[in-house]
């Protein structure tokens, strides 16, 4: 069977589903048994690797100008004509392999994965799986769309962020206030795409037979090491030892600012009044400059960078129409990485490019698995990938070898970083909490009006310090502008969980660099053949949800942030 497919991924593209059903029809009628499993599962694979490539570089062509229209056709075709009968096709093919009790090797996790997926299967789902993933283009092309004039120029909101660094306040508050009413214009327009997101995931729960749709949703994303109650015990722990600590940030942004209080606009630039930090002029010195970070972390990791901007897998700097966000994707069926971002010359698009390298690297080190089910990663380690090398790279942001900063300006980035991430924790609270609230709450959270209610209540819980008054329609549909919400729900606790493992990788690296780099990279090249908590084990990390792991953490980020401003 496999000869016949294409060669080249973007063949593919164009083939329609009456050319791809005569393969998984073959697979469907081939006797599986241990001598040719490896077989039947290398051509399942194949074919596995060609739709999610085809579904991603549909995707990624959507986000790289929303306003292109034969893009979005191409999308809506692939999601209306080929990819519900895909997912029918792989779920015949998933229970065929269940039912033959053949337990190929290393592929315990993936026999594990495909049971819950074949308990949650419905074909009624299949065109609202499609038409969720409409919808979550559709937001993402409102959003992308937002822009506000300023002195002559119209700018996107990304690239409002370097005015929010400047020094004059007056300024900075003027430009907040533009971009926040911009975004408050499109108020209506995302409240209506909540609504028919709300009803249609009610919807997917009740085909699928379960009480709600976070029930739903565990199952989807495959969550078998914690539950709703350890998010709330995780979450509690937040509020026990990471809210005082990022109290103390803000004061002392507060007090070297001389300000009464901090104000939303207060947040981005430098404390001490000093020019903000303007690490790279265009993309080609952005790459040229982590690439030379990459390669002192780990030349293997450098190496891996080098073949991506020699494939042009790299679209990096903001422009109007084109999707908000970062992230980095995979091309499984040339197991290559594609990374996506909106670079604007701030530090934080220095930090997103070496995120999403983590991501990328990933990619790389797992693509020596044979089989495409080896390579669904918990994204709550996928996400100890990125943040990992987040904190990996900060020693190399200065140095003769094409570092962005001196070493004052180094040790400014890093401290930036630090405080972000301290105060990231009670902001993935917020998110978290809101999910969990919307749906258990489903006929409350289906009217925007209690939305707003809730995040505004979630956020003086957990976000103290910066003074919001004056402008509560602002802060009240700050779940407007949180964009996992809305095109991948229940996506955000991951982030906070992979930071606790992150801070852990990081410290083992102050006590020896190679041995976690080393581990890291082990731990990485697993995919998902092993469970969450042992891809942690492996990189040197405890997955973990208590207060005395995350007291570590906020004790050795305080205690660096104290060894930095000596600089």
């Amino acid at each position: 069977m496999s000869p016949s497919l294409p060669n080249d991924s973007r063949e593919f593209l164009t083939w329609e589903w009456s050319q791809i059903e005569p393969h998984y029809q073959a697979l469907v009628e081939r006797p599986i048994n241990p001598e040719d499993i490896a077989a039947w599962l290398a051509d399942w694979s194949r074919l596995q690797d060609l739709i999610y490539e085809r579904h991603q570089r549909h995707y990624v062509a959507t986000t790289l100008d929303t306003t292109d229209q034969q893009a979005e056709q191409d999308y809506d075709h692939f999601l209306d004509e080929i990819y519900p009968q895909a997912q029918a096709a792989d779920q015949r093919l998933k229970q065929k392999l269940l039912d033959s009790g053949v337990e190929p090797k290393d592929f315990e996790i993936p026999l594990r994965n495909m049971r819950t997926q074949a308990e949650l299967f419905r074909e009624a789902n299949l065109p609202l799986l499609s038409k969720e993933l409409k919808l979550a283009n559709e937001y993402a092309r409102v959003i992308s769309l937002q822009t506000i004039q300023w002195e002559g120029q119209e700018l996107t909101i990304d690239q409002v962020t370097p005015l929010l660094q400047a020094n004059d306040r007056s300024k900075r508050e003027e430009v907040w206030r533009l971009a926040r009413q911009r975004q408050l214009a499109d108020r209506e327009a995302i409240n209506e795409i909540w609504i028919k997101l709300m009803d249609l995931r009610r919807s997917l729960a009740e085909n699928a037979d379960l009480p709600d749709y976070r029930a739903y949703r565990w199952q989807q994303l495959l969550r078998f090491d914690y539950t709703p109650d350890d998010c709330a015990a995780f979450r509690q722990a937040i509020r026990e030892v990471i809210i005082p600590a990022a109290l103390r940030s803000y004061e002392r942004r507060r007090e070297h600012l001389g300000l009464d209080s901090l104000r939303p606009w207060d947040l981005n630039v430098d404390p001490f009044n000093r020019p903000a930090l303007r690490p790279f002029d265009d993309s080609k010195e952005l790459e040229a400059k982590c690439a030379a970070i990459f390669h002192q972390i780990d030349p293997q990791l450098g190496a891996y960078f080098e073949s991506m901007r020699q494939d042009e897998m790299l679209d990096l700097e903001n422009r109007k129409g084109k999707a908000p966000g970062g992230y980095c994707t995979d091309y499984t069926a040339i197991r290559k990485a594609f990374i996506f971002m909106n670079a604007v010359g701030v530090h934080d698009d220095v930090q997103t490019l070496i995120h999403e390298g983590g991501h990328a690297f990933h990619v790389y080190e797992s693509a020596d698995l044979p089989y495409h089910s080896q390579l669904e990663v918990p994204m709550e380690f996928a996400e100890v990938a990125s943040m990992g090398m987040e904190f990996l790279a900060g020693p190399y942001l200065t140095g003769e070898e094409g570092g962005f900063y001196s070493p004052a300006e180094a040790a400014r980035a890093r401290i930036e970083h630090l405080e972000f991430s301290l105060q990231f924790w009670p902001y993935m609270a917020v998110v978290d909490e809101f999910q969990h609230w919307a749906y258990e709450n489903h006929a409350a959270a289906s009217d925007p009006a209690s939305c707003d209610q809730k995040w505004g209540e979630l956020w003086d819980t957990y976000m103290i310090g910066v003074d919001w008054s004056g402008f509560e329609d602002q802060k009240l549909t700050g779940w407007h502008r949180k964009e996992h919400i809305f095109e991948v729900p229940f996506y955000y606790v991951e982030y906070g969980l992979a930071q606790l493992g992150a801070v852990q990788v990081w410290q083992n690296a102050q006590r020896d660099q190679a041995t976690a780099v080393a581990d890291y990279r082990r731990s990485l090249s697993l995919g998902g053949t092993v469970s969450l908590p042992k891809l942690f084990d492996v990189a040197g990390a405890r997955f973990a949800f208590d207060s005395s792991t995350l007291g570590e953490a906020v004790a050795l980020m305080e205690n660096t942030i104290a060894e930095l401003e000596h600089y």
